[in-house]
């Protein structure tokens, strides 16, 4: 293979000039601007008796000076390019702004002793983390005196990027186990509070991924991840006031862990997983120094979940259903020939989760891309269904921490509904809304509306799509229309609310989100058949769903932009590549474009592990049809829609290198003069901004440059 060689003063001289034009200059610049050039520095390697030619592998060193200056060139123009747009923007970070409820209260959820909430201050990036003791009667006392667990702001302080993951509380309620990350790399660090004295102990560890408490209030095991794979591979068991010792390590690259409890809190669980195969272990919550025991040991393709209740596991398994179904077996002979069935196999119902009381069992489960929640009363034998009426909508379970409630909390919203909190009590099904999200300035649902909608793919199948968008809006192809989607890893798109799309919707734009296969909308057949040799269904369905919006008159390919991130800026890419013309702009989030020198270093954090998503390239026949769709492997000569590009130079999900590959090879091929942008954010990971200000001016800068496109300039 060829060195790696770059000019530095190429990159260098790229970066001074586009810097000291400035943002003082910039709209002076306009379309004159002239865009970095990256540097080729051809490397070659023989993949499958192929030789294959990287000009831009260079950008893999992120160490590199010259790779920062190369990524703030490309900053300074898009800043340059954009300076236009700045004013509306800015006008968009307002509304937006002006919308959120600044200073705002989460709905208490009581576990044990206390209700836990978090609330908001205005001005302040991040929540409090609280807690009241209960009243005399166990209900929520908003006179008891508030005890501030973290204050996030002040931990992010000095921090460009501030996230906390794992939020834990000892049975006892007298410590708290959080972990945090200050680089967006999603890397967490253990960190215990006593809450007594308000001290942190000097017990940690880095990389946790997730985290279970024993019932001894002393021992906690932590989930550890590889330094450099990402995989949560190493299960450790943490007394406090000790060192942390390996229980156990996963040594298959496929599989993952995390840990938990059970909602009883009499097992520590732990799950061992990958994308088709489960291997879940149980340990006695009060004796952690006992041995995990596995409840079914692992048979390839076959997924299960475990919950407890008085002797009895409940076994949501996906054995002989496709879909899953729910049996129930004693905890002691938890083999096939002893379930016994509680909800049988459906076709076209996918059980989704299931949640176990003393009393009662819930069910989640979804049908025609639709959220329903049905409730089993242990002593009454009978079922309750919770569904909803509208059109499209998420309905969701919130959270019921305690195993002896009686009230089900649930989350519910539309495109149309702002998002509220309802407790279905279990008994009677009544429903009682403890909360709903206020739109600052006055909000009125009646002036949108939102449809189901059904594209027939090229091979007959019918795709489900939803719809929003204000009442009035002509629909005779001359609407803008945005259209959204993913498509990966069973990840369903749902019908939720954002007060964000409002200004969108304001503005007389369609927004669209196909719910394409690659997804679990209808059911896990739905997922099989957007992956692995089939992944094509997923962009054929994309395109399918954008010729059927325009053939129905819902907007033009001169109106229709698309967005996706990550998973989603792969479809992005390889949509773009094959129909380009039928696209006015995209704006691709932190893509995963660069697949196959992604999958192809077993180095990176989180590649095998995908294998069983995406296929092993290390098989040929995987490998040919995994790049004849790679989006950086198949940019052609030709003219491509206009293009926004973000992502994060500390995104441990997709390399910040792989968006910035393919923007240096799509401005050497493409033969239009549509701007081709890329944003990096230098100071995050893949999800962006960490702060909820920082968060909105982001999402306002890339609605701003969506509507540019539109000719939408206010």
């Amino acid at each position: 293979m060829s060195s790696l060689k770059i000019s530095a003063r190429t990159i260098s001289t790229l970066a001074m000039t586009l810097a000291a034009a400035g943002p003082a200059s910039a709209a002076g610049l306009g379309t004159a601007a002239a865009p970095p050039v990256a540097a080729k520095s051809a490397l070659q390697e023989t993949r499958h008796g192929e030789i294959v030619t990287d000009d831009y592998r260079w950008l893999h060193k992120k160490e590199s000076t010259q790779v920062i200056d190369y990524l703030n060139a490309e900053n300074a123009y898009t800043e340059a390019m954009t300076a236009a747009i700045q004013p509306l923007a800015d006008k968009l970070y307002g509304e937006i702004k002006g919308r959120m409820q600044e200073v705002d209260l989460s709905v208490p959820t009581r576990r044990g002793a206390y209700y836990y909430y978090t609330r908001t201050e205005a001005g302040q990036q991040y929540p409090i983390n609280c807690r009241r003791r209960a009243g005399a009667d166990l209900g929520y006392d908003d006179k008891a005196p508030e005890q501030v667990l973290l204050d996030q702001n002040k931990l992010a302080q000095g921090h460009k990027f501030f996230a906390v993951d794992a939020f834990s509380v000892s049975p006892n309620e007298r410590f708290l186990a959080y972990t945090t990350d200050t680089t967006g790399y999603r890397q967490f660090q253990l960190h215990i509070l006593d809450l007594q004295t308000g001290k942190l102990l000097s017990d940690t560890a880095p990389r946790v991924t997730t985290l279970a408490w024993a019932t001894d209030n002393r021992t906690v095991f932590l989930v550890q991840e590889d330094a450099t794979t990402k995989r949560s591979d190493r299960l450790l068991r943490l007394r406090l006031g000790g060192a942390p010792v390996e229980v156990y390590y996963e040594p298959v690259e496929q599989f993952r862990m995390y840990v938990g409890a059970t909602r009883d809190k009499k097992f520590i669980e732990l799950n061992i997983v990958s994308t088709d195969t489960t291997e879940v272990r149980l340990l006695p919550a009060q004796r952690p120094q006992a041995s995990f025991s596995s409840v079914l040991k692992r048979e390839t393709g076959h997924r299960y979940s475990v919950e407890h209740r008085d002797g009895q596991l409940y076994i949501k398994t996906n054995k002989d259903a496709k879909n899953f179904r729910l049996v129930r077996a004693p905890l002691n002979a938890p083999q096939p020939r002893n379930w016994v069935e509680l909800i049988a196999h459906d076709k076209q119902v996918l059980l989704s989760d299931v949640d176990v009381f003393r009393d009662y069992l819930v069910a989640l489960e979804k049908a025609s891309a639709l959220n329903r929640a049905r409730i089993y009363d242990f002593a009454a034998k009978q079922w309750k269904t919770v569904q909803f009426d509208d059109p499209v909508y998420l309905a969701l379970g919130a959270g019921t921490p305690e195993y002896t409630a009686t009230r089900y909390r649930m989350s519910y919203q539309s495109p149309v509904t702002p998002p509220m909190v309802l407790d279905v009590d279990m008994g009677s099904g009544a429903r009682s809304v403890l909360k709903q999200q206020e739109v600052v300035g006055g909000y009125d649902a009646g002036r949108y509306e939102s449809r189901r909608l059904w594209a027939t793919a090229r091979d007959g199948v019918k795709v489900p799509l939803w719809t929003v968008y204000k009442k009035g809006v002509k629909l005779d192809g001359s609407a803008p229309l945005l259209l959204y989607s993913y498509g990966s890893y069973g990840i369903p798109m749902e019908a939720g609310f954002s007060l964000n799309r409002i200004s969108l919707l304001e503005r007389g734009v369609v927004y669209v989100q196909a719910q394409i296969r690659g997804g679990t909308e209808l059911g896990e057949s739905w997922h099989d058949d957007g992956m692995l040799m089939k992944k094509k269904n997923t962009f054929n369905d994309f395109v399918d769903s954008a010729d059927y919006l325009v053939r129905e008159k819902w907007t033009s390919p001169e109106r229709l932009i698309i967005e996706g991130g990550s998973a989603g800026g792969l479809l992005m890419g390889a949509v773009v590549n094959m129909r380009p013309e039928l696209f006015r702009a995209v704006h691709a989030a932190v893509p995963f474009v660069d697949v196959m020198n992604t999958m192809m270093d077993a180095s990176l954090p989180l590649t095998t592990g995908e294998y069983l998503e995406w296929g092993d390239p290390n098989q040929k026949a995987a490998y040919d049809y995994m790049k004849s769709y790679s989006p950086y492997d198949n940019i052609e000569r030709k003219a491509y829609p206009a293009m926004l590009v973000t992502t994060g130079l500390n995104d441990s999900q997709v390399m910040y290198w792989e968006p910035a590959k393919y923007v240096a090879k799509l401005r050497a091929f493409k033969t239009d003069a549509q701007p081709l942008l890329l944003k990096t954010n230098m100071g995050a990971g893949h999800g962006g901004a960490s702060g909820r200000y920082n968060a909105i001016g982001e999402k306002a800068f890339q609605m701003a440059w969506m509507l540019s496109q539109w000719g939408i300039a206010e």
